[in-house]
């Protein structure tokens, strides 16, 4: 990559079925439409120290030999669910394995929309309001809002789920109503008809870096709000979906929200390549932090160009000497041998 000496690549397929698989580096998504592809080996994966990917070989007598894969890091472009998540960030990091992207806390928090909202809001940086959706509970007392409300899955991607719902009663219908993306709960916030999309990539090695900036544009006919179809479903993903790049806006609305997506990215912990997203109201100029993509689609390589540009190759080395340099955790047993325990009981002796 960009002429440094990355060896040998191992693929490994997570498959939808749970299990991983080890394919060949080259295959295209072609191969994939029926799932885990021919030829491919399955893996098993151990979360624990000295940890990761085994496969299994012919022994000399015939019998089945484990061999660990040895891997200098996981490039991880599991975009949405559990690779997205924290869970498999969680597993790599007990398997002392390295990897690309955001640590289990931030993929966690990534994921989380009414806890991402209220850092955000801590942080005081503008966020529309944004309540979860409980068994029973009232309309949000937002002053001067009645609806209609953008309601969303709790936990999920940027665009599936998501319903512009206009009384608070069918608001708590759909929650009844249960489905795979809204089980986990639902959050909601005020619809702004006049608000656009507007999003910018960020890196965080060598040093923190940000992309051209992005409108995002709805097809003609689609939906009032961007949809999965806008986003995913025009023949190369989001490579292909329809935007205005680089975005047409005021220099100072450019310079406020460059500001925020730094701050975004240094208080959520930024690490590999994330897109953040903003609404901006086309009426008022008016701006807020809407959401995160720890490991957005594609890597959001689309956005790396112009002056912003940063070839693919490079993108994913430098991800790499992340992980290598720039730890997701790091252990340490300070405390576990049992002196705080032995220091606490002494105390407590002394004060009785």
């Amino acid at each position: 990559m960009a002429g440094r000496d990355v060896g040998a690549v191992e693929a490994v397929y997570w498959a939808k079925t749970g299990g991983f698989h080890s394919v060949e580096p080259s295959l295209e998504a072609s191969a994939f439409l029926e799932g885990v592809p021919r030829g491919a080996r399955e893996l098993r994966f151990v979360a624990q120290a000295g940890g990761g990917f085994f496969t299994s070989k012919p022994g000399m007598l015939g019998g089945a030999k484990e061999r660990r894969l040895e891997l200098d890091a996981v490039v991880n472009c599991c975009h949405g669910g559990p690779g997205e998540d924290g869970t498999l960030q969680g597993a790599l990091d007990l398997a002392e394995v390295p990897y690309t992207g955001p640590s289990a806390a931030s993929a966690a928090l990534g994921m989380d929309k009414l806890a991402f909202g209220a850092v955000v809001s801590a942080a005081g940086l503008p966020s529309l309001p944004r309540s979860g959706v409980l068994p029973g509970a009232g309309a949000p007392a937002w002053e001067g809002f009645g609806g209609p409300y953008i309601v969303k899955p709790r936990f999920g991607g940027s665009s599936i789920g998501i319903e512009i719902i206009e009384h608070w009663d069918d608001v708590q219908r759909y929650r009844e109503m249960g489905g795979p993306h809204t089980a986990r709960g639902l959050v909601v916030e005020p619809y702004v008809p006049s608000a656009y999309d507007v999003n910018v990539a960020v890196r965080s090695h060598p040093a923190l870096e940000l992309s051209l900036f992005e409108r995002a544009l709805r097809s003609s006919g689609s939906s009032p709000i961007l949809s999965y179809t806008d986003k995913y479903l025009g023949g190369d993903g989001m490579v292909s979906a329809p935007r205005e790049l680089p975005a047409q806006l005021p220099a100072d609305l450019q310079d406020q929200l460059a500001g925020a997506a730094e701050v975004v990215a240094s208080l959520t912990g930024a690490r590999g390549v994330w897109r953040i997203d903003f609404l901006v109201d086309g009426d008022s100029e008016r701006w807020w932090v809407n959401e995160v993509n720890t490991i957005p689609g594609s890597l959001a390589k689309y956005l790396w160009t112009g002056e912003a540009a940063v070839d693919f190759p490079t993108l994913l080395a430098d991800m790499v000497d992340e992980a290598l340099e720039r730890p997701s955790a790091q252990w340490g047993s300070a405390g576990a041998d049992g002196s705080a325990l032995r220091s606490a009981a002494a105390i407590a002796s002394k004060l009785g």
